[in-house]
């Protein structure tokens, strides 16, 4: 596993009450699109059972912790509040070599589904992160919003947020928007994007290929 020692204050909360508060936490790739954060275990200022209970004042957390040699691996989403320094953060730490760019443009964007021209915008936000393909944000207006049907599906990113979705006819959550996104993503807030991977792209007339992607 790729490792390296992060440079951020990092601190837990289940409960209110602090489990762990570290200058020196350790950043470790178990999957090659993010890292997960390794605590020392002199910075675990809760109990941590052998079977990897996480104990604070009344409140168990079972199984959420586990031991490798002096470092501890807390289970992200069994805990209630992680901080990076004062700012909380979502879904996984970020990874300090990925990076978001959401540009203003003026290309020319046509989006098509099943041969239906389901978006036409000349007013996109292109959104560039690392290792995926540029997603094209579009304003509602220039959406064909009575081919979408809502849904029920909400996902969410450390980087931008919490996304809604909606289906355009069978295909199911091939559409999403940012409410209120974070701060980093705030120029996307209320625009429609498509997945590239699962319709037809035009750009400036061009026709795209659909790229290859976690999300193909």
């Amino acid at each position: 596993m790729r490792m390296e020692v992060g440079q951020k204050r990092v601190r837990v909360f289940v409960a209110g009450q602090l489990v762990a508060d570290t200058r020196r936490p350790m950043l470790v790739w178990e999957k090659p699109y993010y890292p997960t954060y390794y605590l020392p275990a002199a910075d675990v200022v809760a109990e941590v059972t052998p079977a990897g209970d996480v104990v604070v004042g009344d409140r168990v957390v079972r199984g959420a912790a586990t031991r490798l040699d002096d470092l501890v691996r807390l289970d992200f989403a069994a805990m209630d509040e992680w901080l990076e320094e004062d700012e909380p953060i979502y879904v996984h730490p970020r990874d300090p070599y990925k990076r978001v760019d959401v540009l203003a443009s003026s290309r020319h964007v046509e989006v098509l589904v099943d041969g239906v021209r389901v978006a036409d915008s000349r007013q996109p936000r292109i959104l560039f992160e690392t290792s995926l393909p540029p997603r094209y944000y579009l304003p509602l207006p220039d959406v064909r919003m009575d081919l979408l049907t809502p849904s029920d599906t909400r996902t969410s990113c450390p980087y931008k947020g919490t996304a809604d979705y909606w289906h355009v006819g069978e295909h199911r959550d091939i559409v999403w928007i940012y409410r209120t996104p974070l701060p980093e993503s705030q120029k996307v807030t209320g625009l429609a994007c498509f997945y590239n991977e699962k319709v037809d792209l035009v750009v400036d007339g061009e026709p795209q290929e659909r790229p290859s992607s976690p999300f193909s």
